[in-house]
């Protein structure tokens, strides 16, 4: 195992013996004594749970729980021996997994403890199956959307660059038409394989809709964006498909890359990308195309079946 948990209490020895004994069943522990340390370890690390005592010098446990959820993606567990003081509903309502009481019973901790990871780990299996589309395995233009209003907001918060890739596949309609529904969606999966083996680690890929896919690239210029998109082409171009009943064949995708503007909406921003797309349409398909705010007007566009 490779979970983390943070473990916060005033009192050494109490750390100390929580320490030895999460660590002896196979979980990684870091302790800190008050929640100062607490939140300094968790801008510097990963936790899955953190368990904090309630009674500590300054922010108490409740405190540090309330401030833990709205922050950070991590479970709190929370412990007191002041069972008259404090409610496992004040817990609860400050966003705590769990509550237990003073002195604590090693089984018993280790119990919720197993309980609240496995939670939290059903709870993320089906938030990404909410957030990803079943064939390409992208994340689906819902979360598109949201990550982008994100992006927005952290690019024009430390003025890094933001850019955008809208890329499409050139006569998908005539391919499904030729060889049915179940080649097609063959097609846009082996498109998402392919997306996915050209993005660097910071980059996100997205099912658009239909055969439309896109790309947040954070902190990247047009020029750079471009190469990503070069890289994507490439890999496409490389891949050979196998129509049942047919011969060997290839697709070809059109792209469009744009960057974002400080202060535009996102709606500007998609629709800019969504100009340098139909431009690679327009021109021939089967390119790359870059379009900057200060290029004009997108053209009246066309039935895109006619592209």
């Amino acid at each position: 195992m490779h979970t983390n948990i943070l473990i916060v209490d005033d009192d050494d020895t109490i750390r100390y013996l929580m320490k030895e004994f999460i660590e002896t069943v196979g979980y990684k522990t870091v302790t800190a004594a008050n929640a100062e340390e607490a939140l300094q370890a968790l801008d510097t690390d990963i936790f899955e749970v953190v368990v904090t005592d309630i009674m500590m010098p300054g922010m108490d446990g409740l405190e540090l729980t309330e401030v833990i959820k709205g922050r950070y993606d991590t479970e709190v567990i929370v412990m007191t021996g002041y069972s008259g003081d404090y409610s496992y509903e004040e817990a609860i309502d400050k966003g705590a997994s769990d509550f237990v009481f003073k002195p604590i019973r090693f089984e018993e901790l280790l119990l919720r403890l197993r309980r609240v990871l496995r939670e939290r780990h059903l709870k993320k299996e089906l938030h990404n199956l909410a957030i990803t589309d079943g064939l390409t395995k992208l994340y689906n233009s819902r979360h598109f959307y949201h990550e982008l209003e994100l992006e927005l907001e952290r690019s024009q918060r430390y003025s890094h660059p933001l850019s955008l890739v809208i890329l499409d596949i050139d006569l998908f309609k005539q391919y499904n038409d030729r060889w049915g529904h179940l080649e097609g969606d063959k097609v846009l999966s082996k498109l998402g394989e392919a997306i996915t083996q050209s993005l660097r680690k910071t980059d996100s890929a997205y099912r658009y809709g239909g055969e439309e896919f896109t790309v947040i690239l954070p902190e990247t210029v047009c020029d750079e964006a471009e190469n990503v998109a070069e890289r994507i082409k490439e890999s496409i171009d490389a891949k050979t498909l196998y129509p049942e009943g047919g011969e060997p064949t290839h697709i070809t995708v059109s792209i469009g890359v744009t960057q974002y503007v400080p202060g535009e909406k996102v709606t500007d921003f998609v629709k800019r990308a969504d100009q340098a797309l139909f431009l690679s349409k327009k021109q021939g398909r089967n390119r790359i195309t870059a379009v900057g705010s200060d290029d004009g007007p997108p053209p009246a566009q066309e039935d895109d079946a006619a592209l």
